[in-house]
């Protein structure tokens, strides 16, 4: 097989501009679980933190805590600029057509071509879902099977991948109580699908405001 350089496995976006943009997103979701009491699937994290802090006090005084070391890590690391809104605006705008297509062409797919013949979260589930799925299956999972097969062909391993995220992403799903469908478990392999290119190819924040805003839509449907 051909061999090729080393590749980032970050996809084309810049990882800690990323981040900058996505945090407000992260911190108004671990605020907001509290009182919505719905925690998203792929968030063990939260979980662990709030048996850790053991009242509901302390676990907000933990995340002033974080918010103010992210902070710091801003200034001490002149990111700022990641907050611009001429940096901002265009990746939200640019998610929220993902968001707004997204939906409607993966219904085009299943519909039409493959005949297969769905249903919407709360605003603190689609701040999580958009978050932390994509920390997990598109900047852990992907990026992570793209390092490890870093030494294979660039295409074999970005598409290897893409589909074996993307399916994971969609039995994720399925594992916490929602009843498995061939409509479903396609509409959400063609979507991991969908932001996995997003994640590659233009960066994690556009990947993750494209899927809060996509949840924010359908849960508003």
């Amino acid at each position: 097989m051909k061999r090729t350089a080393p590749i980032c496995e970050t996809g084309h976006g810049d990882l800690e501009s990323s981040l900058v943009l996505i945090f407000p997103l992260l911190l108004a979701y671990e605020i907001g679980v509290l009182f919505s009491g719905r925690v998203n699937g792929a968030d063990i994290v939260t979980r662990a933190l709030y048996a850790l802090a053991g009242s509901r006090t302390v676990y907000l005084l933990l995340y002033a805590l974080i918010a103010l070391l992210f902070l710091l890590w801003i200034r001490r690391g002149k990111r700022w600029g990641a907050l611009r809104i001429e940096v901002a605006g265009p990746v939200i705008l640019e998610a929220a057509i993902y968001a707004l297509t997204l939906g409607a062409l993966i219904s085009i797919v299943l519909d039409r071509l493959l005949g297969l013949g769905l249903g919407g979260p709360s605003l603190v589930a689609a701040l999580g879902a958009g978050v932390h799925e994509e920390l997990v299956f598109r900047l852990a999972l992907f990026g992570g099977l793209v390092a490890l097969l870093r030494n294979t062909d660039q295409r074999f391993a970005i598409g290897v991948a893409l589909i074996a995220s993307s399916l994971l992403f969609a039995a994720a799903h399925h594992l916490h109580g929602e009843p498995v469908s061939a409509h479903a478990f396609a509409f959400r392999t063609l979507a991991g699908a969908a932001f996995g290119a997003i994640f590659w190819f233009r960066s994690l924040a556009h990947a993750v405001y494209a899927h809060v805003l996509y949840d924010i839509i359908v849960s508003m449907s």
